[in-house]
């Protein structure tokens, strides 16, 4: 996956539409499960993490994404306003170039032109900064909206961006051309006001704008002599009173202010403008609702409250087709979460009893290690059933659906698991109500592999065995 910030909210964007379809009790043992699968792994869950793993979830789609579309769009919108900056600056250099030598090309004209272009791209680049959209009827025909808005709200960046490349390529041509007119013509500049300006006064103008670059080329600062020498007037238009020769020596000075005052501010501010974008979309993707819903899964363990409407005011659906289920003859037993801790009931152990932990404080390493110790028992006994103790008043946890259905995949065909819940006081029964939501529970992950078993329980007291042994 692209590391651009675009990309990446527009991926985020589109699989948060496509996740609202999905029931919230799925969505969040999913997620969780990632978050579990990254702590494992001693990573920090990050957006970019999820989406290649919904990614590798998903498998090889056949259409593009949403993503994709959106960057070839805009990246044809780019070439289109680069294209046509190539060509307007070439023909622009070639309108302000142009002499008939009956006319002197105007240095003035030359110097308001530089200030104009330097002005509409401070201007593309504010614009941009404080989110106004002078290209919002364009935008409206050539780019589909987003459902949510999110990715519209970067509109005026991503246009800033397509308009200073467009510049750019009005800026390049632009200077190529004038190289090309100086070496191939015998360009005559000079300069002329209808303002009573004095030739110092012009000079100090000159000199002024000359300053960032006359350390780098002084030949290219004109001096008080040209400055005097090729000042003109109409009614002196096509007269020889001139040295032809002084005409010439401004072409330095054109470069240089071409490059300074055109070419590099908008490779400044095209750099700007990318930096902008990257940091918008970082902005709206950390603020994206469907991200805090997904940081919130993945912080939160899954919890099954039997549930399946929406409305607050719904009772809970209890209804379900399971049943209990006498214990199986088994000496496999596994406590989840800590269930039938510190004794357990005297009916679900014997002398040959083998018992596990898993979940709840366990990690994830220790689970795969009970699935394998498990999974060795069943191949190399003939017990075929596990019993796995868990506490009746905790709602079932999607951890524990997650490792029943590593279980069914590793352990051998026929295997069957008997949930045990056990009440808070374990020498009772659990309630039936309790016992309903691990019935619903059961229905879920497959009765062909779970079922529920809650025997009528003996307890053993071990400080009562130890004062008979006494």
């Amino acid at each position: 996956m692209t590391d651009s910030p675009l990309h990446l909210l527009l991926e985020f964007d589109a699989r948060s539409q496509r996740d609202q379809d999905q029931p919230p009790a799925f969505l969040h043992r999913r997620d969780r499960k990632f978050a579990l699968g990254c702590e494992q792994r001693g990573e920090t869950p990050d957006a970019r993490g999820w989406l290649e793993h919904m990614a590798r979830l998903s498998g090889p789609g056949d259409r593009p994404s949403i993503a994709d579309k959106t960057d070839r769009l805009w990246s044809r919108f780019n070439a289109g306003f680069a294209a046509a900056g190539v060509l307007l600056g070439a023909l622009t250099m070639l309108g302000l170039l142009f002499y008939d030598s009956g006319q002197r090309i105007n240095i003035t004209v030359f110097l308001a032109f530089v200030v104009l272009q330097l002005l509409l791209a401070v201007f593309t680049t504010a614009q941009a900064v404080v989110g106004w959209q002078p290209w919002r009827w364009l935008t409206r025909r050539i780019v589909p909206r987003s459902p949510t808005g999110v990715a519209n709200r970067l509109n005026p960046v991503l246009m800033a961006r397509a308009a200073h490349l467009g510049g750019l390529g009005f800026a390049l041509s632009g200077l190529l051309t004038l190289l090309a007119m100086v070496v191939v013509q015998d360009l005559a500049f000079g300069w002329s006001t209808t303002l009573e300006t004095s030739a110092p006064g012009y000079h100090q103008l000159v000199v002024a704008v000359a300053t960032p670059w006359s350390w780098l080329w002084p030949a290219s600062v004109p001096d008080l002599a040209l400055v005097e020498a090729t000042r003109f007037f109409r009614a002196e238009a096509g007269t020889g009173a001139i040295e032809p020769g002084r005409w010439g020596q401004w072409w330095p000075f054109v470069t240089m202010l071409w490059i300074t005052w055109v070419l590099l501010p908008r490779c400044l501010l095209t750099l700007v403008s990318v930096g902008l974008l990257r940091r918008r979309a970082r902005q709206l993707l950390a603020s994206h609702p469907a991200m805090h819903a997904l940081m919130y899964r993945m912080e939160t363990p899954a919890l099954d409250t039997g549930s399946q409407h929406n409305d607050a005011g719904d009772m809970p659906d209890t209804a379900t087709r399971a049943t209990v289920q006498a214990l199986p003859e088994s000496d496999i037993l596994l406590r989840w979460a800590g269930a039938g801790e510190p004794e357990l009931p005297r009916t679900l152990t014997s002398a040959t009893t083998r018992t596990l932990s898993a979940g709840g404080a366990a990690s994830l390493a220790d689970d795969q290690a009970a699935l394998g110790q498990i999974d060795e028992w069943l191949r190399k006994g003939p017990s075929q059933a596990v019993m796995v103790v868990t506490r009746s008043w905790e709602p079932p946890t999607g951890e524990l659906q997650d490792f029943l259905a590593a279980a069914r995949e590793r352990w051998p065909a026929g295997t069957q698991v008997a949930l045990v819940p056990l009440a808070l006081d374990a020498r009772k029964e659990p309630e039936a109500h309790l016992l309903r939501q691990w019935l619903r529970f059961a229905e879920r992950v497959g009765e062909d592999f779970v079922g529920v078993c809650a025997p009528r329980l003996e307890w053993r007291d071990p400080y009562a065995e130890q004062e008979g042994v006494s």
